[in-house]
């Protein structure tokens, strides 16, 4: 199945955790990243100072942060389609971590 290929052109924080991302093909996804913030690696991103070091990488055109996290700018094109998994997947990761 081909994977489509978008890229992340620019990218404006409207909320605490919020951003508006324009993408190459003049699509806008207005997504509020809190729900998602768990486990080891998007976890410090709920501290503000922390995920406002939000960054595009000029390589793959999708958003990045100094810790590492990112995600794939298709999944941040398509993010109704994928909000609930991933919500769902932060709070496994958190459960997982208040449990060890």
């Amino acid at each position: 199945m081909p994977h489509a290929i978008y890229r992340v052109e620019s990218i404006k924080r409207v909320a605490p955790h919020t951003l508006e991302i324009l993408f190459d093909d003049g699509t806008r996804q207005v997504i509020n990243f809190r729900p998602v913030l768990g486990g080891p690696l998007f976890g410090p991103l709920r501290a503000p100072a922390v995920f406002n070091e939000v960054r595009i990488d000029p390589e793959v055109h999708t958003l990045v942060w100094p810790n590492g996290a990112d995600f794939d700018p298709a999944t941040l094109h398509d993010w109704p389609d994928h909000a609930a998994e991933l919500i769902a997947r932060a709070r496994q990761w958190e459960a997982q971590t208040t449990a060890a």
